[in-house]
Protein backbone atom coordinates (compact mmCIF):
# COMPACT_ATOMS: atom_id res chain seq x y z
CA UNK A 1 0.00 0.00 0.00
CA UNK A 2 1.34 3.54 -1.03
CA UNK A 3 2.05 6.02 1.54
CA UNK A 4 -1.06 8.71 1.45
CA UNK A 5 0.10 12.57 0.55
CA UNK A 6 -1.93 13.88 3.22
CA UNK A 7 -3.86 13.40 6.51
CA UNK A 8 -7.08 13.86 5.25
CA UNK A 9 -8.80 10.77 6.60
CA UNK A 10 -7.74 11.35 10.04
CA UNK A 11 -9.72 13.69 12.85
CA UNK A 12 -7.00 14.36 14.38
CA UNK A 13 -5.70 18.53 14.80
CA UNK A 14 -1.91 17.43 14.97
CA UNK A 15 -2.88 16.05 11.18
CA UNK A 16 -4.29 19.13 10.06
CA UNK A 17 -1.31 20.99 11.93
CA UNK A 18 0.98 18.51 9.43
CA UNK A 19 -1.16 19.30 6.64
CA UNK A 20 0.64 22.75 6.98
CA UNK A 21 3.92 22.63 9.15
CA UNK A 22 4.54 18.85 8.41
CA UNK A 23 6.86 19.06 5.48
CA UNK A 24 10.43 18.62 5.34
CA UNK A 25 12.50 22.19 5.51
CA UNK A 26 9.01 23.96 6.89
CA UNK A 27 10.03 24.37 10.86
CA UNK A 28 12.90 25.21 9.79
CA UNK A 29 12.06 28.56 7.96
CA UNK A 30 9.54 29.04 10.68
CA UNK A 31 12.06 28.44 13.12
CA UNK A 32 14.69 30.54 11.15
CA UNK A 33 11.86 33.53 10.70
CA UNK A 34 11.49 33.58 14.71
CA UNK A 35 15.78 34.35 15.06
CA UNK A 36 14.98 37.40 12.67
CA UNK A 37 16.01 36.37 9.42
CA UNK A 38 13.92 37.91 6.56
CA UNK A 39 15.13 37.63 3.13
CA UNK A 40 14.87 35.19 0.32
CA UNK A 41 18.26 35.02 0.21
CA UNK A 42 19.28 34.90 3.96
CA UNK A 43 16.83 31.84 4.52
CA UNK A 44 18.57 30.31 1.00
CA UNK A 45 22.00 30.52 2.43
CA UNK A 46 21.11 29.79 6.33
CA UNK A 47 19.58 26.52 5.11
CA UNK A 48 21.08 25.46 2.08
CA UNK A 49 17.45 24.62 1.22
CA UNK A 50 16.93 24.58 -2.86
CA UNK A 51 15.84 27.54 -4.39
CA UNK A 52 12.23 25.40 -5.64
CA UNK A 53 11.60 24.40 -2.45
CA UNK A 54 12.23 27.37 0.10
CA UNK A 55 10.23 29.50 -2.88
CA UNK A 56 7.20 26.87 -2.26
CA UNK A 57 7.29 26.84 1.63
CA UNK A 58 7.40 30.22 1.85
CA UNK A 59 4.54 30.92 -0.68
CA UNK A 60 2.87 27.99 1.83
CA UNK A 61 3.34 30.09 4.83
CA UNK A 62 2.39 33.14 3.44
CA UNK A 63 -0.71 31.59 2.12
CA UNK A 64 -1.32 30.20 5.43
CA UNK A 65 -0.83 33.15 7.81
CA UNK A 66 2.11 32.20 9.26
CA UNK A 67 4.09 34.57 7.17
CA UNK A 68 3.73 38.20 5.69
CA UNK A 69 5.46 39.08 2.85
CA UNK A 70 6.06 43.05 2.86
CA UNK A 71 7.80 45.02 0.33
CA UNK A 72 11.29 46.90 1.62
CA UNK A 73 12.45 47.85 -1.64
CA UNK A 74 11.31 49.54 -4.57
CA UNK A 75 13.01 49.12 -7.38
CA UNK A 76 14.56 46.33 -7.49
CA UNK A 77 11.31 45.62 -5.95
CA UNK A 78 12.37 43.25 -2.59
CA UNK A 79 10.02 41.41 -0.52
CA UNK A 80 10.57 40.20 3.12
CA UNK A 81 8.93 37.80 5.39
CA UNK A 82 7.37 38.27 8.22
CA UNK A 83 6.20 36.23 11.51
CA UNK A 84 2.94 36.64 11.77
CA UNK A 85 0.69 36.03 15.53
CA UNK A 86 -0.12 32.79 14.29
CA UNK A 87 3.55 31.80 13.25
CA UNK A 88 4.68 33.52 16.60
CA UNK A 89 1.89 30.70 18.21
CA UNK A 90 4.26 28.04 16.61
CA UNK A 91 7.25 29.10 18.74
CA UNK A 92 6.23 26.47 21.95
CA UNK A 93 6.12 23.49 19.75
CA UNK A 94 9.51 24.46 18.47
CA UNK A 95 11.10 24.99 21.93
CA UNK A 96 9.53 21.55 23.16
CA UNK A 97 11.15 20.22 19.92
CA UNK A 98 14.71 21.69 20.31
CA UNK A 99 14.79 20.50 23.90
CA UNK A 100 13.77 16.93 22.84
CA UNK A 101 15.99 16.52 20.42
CA UNK A 102 19.07 18.50 22.84
CA UNK A 103 18.05 15.78 25.16
CA UNK A 104 17.82 12.57 23.27
CA UNK A 105 20.73 13.32 20.86
CA UNK A 106 22.56 14.51 23.41
CA UNK A 107 23.82 17.57 21.80
CA UNK A 108 25.49 20.55 23.64
CA UNK A 109 23.69 23.40 23.73
CA UNK A 110 23.78 25.47 20.34
CA UNK A 111 21.73 28.72 21.74
CA UNK A 112 20.78 29.93 24.86
CA UNK A 113 17.25 31.60 25.03
CA UNK A 114 16.93 33.69 28.50
CA UNK A 115 14.04 36.26 29.40
CA UNK A 116 15.85 39.24 28.22
CA UNK A 117 14.47 41.14 31.03
CA UNK A 118 16.26 39.52 33.75
CA UNK A 119 18.74 37.02 32.48
CA UNK A 120 17.25 33.94 33.43
CA UNK A 121 17.86 30.77 31.28
CA UNK A 122 14.14 30.00 30.35
CA UNK A 123 12.19 27.05 31.53
CA UNK A 124 11.35 24.03 30.45
CA UNK A 125 7.72 25.41 28.97
CA UNK A 126 9.17 28.84 27.76
CA UNK A 127 8.76 30.35 31.35
CA UNK A 128 10.77 32.67 33.47
CA UNK A 129 11.99 30.58 36.50
CA UNK A 130 12.90 33.44 38.08
CA UNK A 131 10.29 35.98 37.50
CA UNK A 132 7.54 32.87 37.28
CA UNK A 133 5.79 34.02 33.85
CA UNK A 134 5.26 32.71 30.48
CA UNK A 135 7.64 34.81 28.36
CA UNK A 136 6.38 36.43 25.53
CA UNK A 137 8.01 35.82 22.06
CA UNK A 138 9.72 39.18 21.75
CA UNK A 139 11.13 38.90 25.31
CA UNK A 140 13.19 35.96 24.54
CA UNK A 141 16.89 36.55 23.75
CA UNK A 142 19.15 34.17 21.82
CA UNK A 143 22.67 34.04 22.75
CA UNK A 144 25.38 31.75 21.21
CA UNK A 145 25.70 28.30 23.43
CA UNK A 146 28.94 25.93 23.82
CA UNK A 147 28.27 24.00 21.17
CA UNK A 148 27.64 26.34 18.33
CA UNK A 149 30.22 27.14 15.74
CA UNK A 150 32.25 29.96 16.53
CA UNK A 151 33.31 30.77 13.12
CA UNK A 152 30.89 29.90 10.67
CA UNK A 153 30.89 30.28 6.80
CA UNK A 154 27.65 32.04 6.25
CA UNK A 155 26.69 35.67 7.02
CA UNK A 156 23.67 34.68 8.94
CA UNK A 157 25.24 32.09 11.43
CA UNK A 158 27.71 34.79 12.10
CA UNK A 159 24.49 37.46 12.61
CA UNK A 160 23.28 34.93 14.85
CA UNK A 161 26.89 34.91 16.48
CA UNK A 162 25.54 38.13 18.60
CA UNK A 163 22.69 38.03 21.18
CA UNK A 164 19.68 39.11 20.06
CA UNK A 165 16.24 39.37 20.60
CA UNK A 166 13.51 36.59 18.77
CA UNK A 167 11.69 38.06 15.93
CA UNK A 168 14.32 41.51 16.04
CA UNK A 169 15.71 41.27 12.28
CA UNK A 170 19.45 40.28 11.28
CA UNK A 171 21.67 42.56 9.85
CA UNK A 172 23.68 40.68 7.40
CA UNK A 173 25.25 43.81 4.94
CA UNK A 174 24.34 43.93 1.07
CA UNK A 175 24.27 40.37 0.50
CA UNK A 176 21.02 39.94 1.86
CA UNK A 177 19.27 42.16 -0.73
CA UNK A 178 19.68 39.64 -3.11
CA UNK A 179 16.94 37.17 -4.55
CA UNK A 180 13.33 37.21 -3.45
CA UNK A 181 10.53 34.34 -3.98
Amino acid sequence: MALGKDYAAQQCSIARALEVVGERWTLLVIRDALYGVRRYNDFLVHLGIPRAVLAARLQTLTAEGILARRRYQESPPRDEYVVTERGIALWPTLWALGLWGREHYGQSPLRVFRHADCGTELGPYGECPACGTAVPVPDVEMAPGPGLDPDPADPVSRALLRPKRLLQPIETGPASDAGTA
